[in-house]
């Protein structure tokens, strides 16, 4: 188990406030979620941003705090021993100060 590290990402959020039909429409943030041996479990890692309508992504999401790129990087560099990161996200630099901190 120490050599195993499972990421996964939904693609989609949902919106904060129900539609007409008591649904939620797709929204714009996601959750990821890091499972293994080596990762700092026990805690969520992240930012909440609140739900009053002033907090909200354009006045319906729940905004976006961490960057995916910075989580797949921190498994790619710290996990994984890449140490060419760039390909990874063309144009995104990654920087392990901004590493979530799941290692």
């Amino acid at each position: 188990m120490a050599d195993v590290v499972v990421l996964t990402m939904s693609e989609f959020g949902r919106t904060v406030q129900e539609n007409g039909i008591r649904g939620t429409d797709h929204g714009h943030a996601t959750v990821m979620l890091v499972l293994g041996g080596p990762v700092r479990g026990g805690k969520v890692y992240g930012r909440w941003p609140g739900i009053a309508r002033a907090q909200l992504f354009e006045g319906r999401d729940l905004e976006v705090t961490t960057d995916f790129r910075n989580l797949f990087g921190e498994i790619a560099v710290r996990h994984l021993g890449v140490l060419a990161a760039s390909p990874l996200f063309p144009g995104f630099a990654l920087k392990p100060s901004a590493f979530p901190g799941t290692l």
